[in-house]
């Protein structure tokens, strides 16, 4: 099994900073990189607002926070990510993009580096083709907030090693994470399950079945859920949720997956929820 002493993620946008912040808090020393300076600072201030609210809060003390904050390098470089045990890809939703940024990681990091994508949706051994590592290529499928959800997916291409399944797992362990191991079919484990669920949810509001408040309320009290579809949709992104129904759709051709028209134009017009203030509520007063 391989030492993990030093891990690399690139991106460090919502997940990238939420991965890079886990990871240092766990002890480890982290590289993170950003496409140029502006987005990369951004990135790291938003750890250091997450790390300070939770000071506030008297959920971590000042020590911690500095100590954590002391374990991450930010970089605009890919080539720091040559001294890393394992790099985790945190880049946007794009098969080519997520393609390029394995072949540039295959070309700096050691034969013994571990390749992982946090990909929600797309196929892994279509990334891992990009290199010449395909046995130590995985997901490491983290939700959003990272530091607060307790999941952590991993997913086993048809090429991955058990020996590396091994490794992830005590990772993920490592950072208080629950893990659960998925195969590297579309949407894996919870994005298979939630977006039929979404999808209903939105069908059922767009043919007039129930108002939104009630959809949300049945299923938040009727089966105990921290918030309806409605609600969850808004938080996740209607853009998100439409690309990954999208990808599973293209995969099985099953029309549970198929995108509701009113999905599609909420999305066309900008409305995809809380990020833009709009979605299926309207969160800019």
């Amino acid at each position: 099994m391989v030492n993990i002493k030093k891990v690399g993620v690139v991106g460090c946008g919502t997940m990238g900073g939420g991965i890079t912040q886990v990871c240092a808090q766990a002890g480890y020393q982290v590289v993170v990189s950003e496409i140029n300076n502006e987005l990369l600072n951004k990135g790291l201030a938003s750890i250091n607002s997450f790390l300070s609210k939770s000071v506030e809060k008297g959920k971590l003390s000042p020590q911690d926070k500095d100590t954590t904050l002391s374990h991450i390098k930010g970089t605009t470089n890919m080539k720091d990510f040559a001294e890393c045990d394992l790099v985790i890809e945190a880049a946007i939703e794009n098969m080519e993009l997520k393609k390029r940024i394995f072949s540039e990681l295959d070309k700096i990091c050691p034969a013994n580096t571990i390749l992982a994508t946090n990909t929600s949706c797309l196929s892994i051994i279509d990334m891992a083709k990009a290199t010449s590592r395909l046995e130590k290529v995985l997901g490491l499928h983290f939700f959003n907030p990272v530091p607060l959800m307790k999941l952590l997916e991993i997913v086993k291409t048809v090429a991955t090693s058990d020996e590396l399944i091994e490794t992830a797992k005590e990772f993920g362990k490592s950072l208080d994470k629950t893990v659960v191991i998925a195969q590297d079919a579309p949407g894996f484990i919870v994005n298979r399950l939630m977006i039929p669920f979404l999808l209903d949810a939105i069908r059922m509001y767009e043919s007039g079945v129930a108002s939104r408040e009630d959809i949300d309320a049945g299923v938040n009290l009727g089966l105990n859920h921290p918030m309806g579809p409605l609600t969850l949709s808004d938080l996740v992104g209607l853009d998100v949720v439409l690309f990954i129904a999208n990808a599973i759709y293209d995969e099985f051709k099953d029309p549970k997956y198929a995108a509701p028209i009113l999905l599609k134009k909420m999305v066309a017009a900008g409305w995809l929820g809380r990020k833009t203030g709009k979605g299926f509520y309207d969160y800019k007063k």
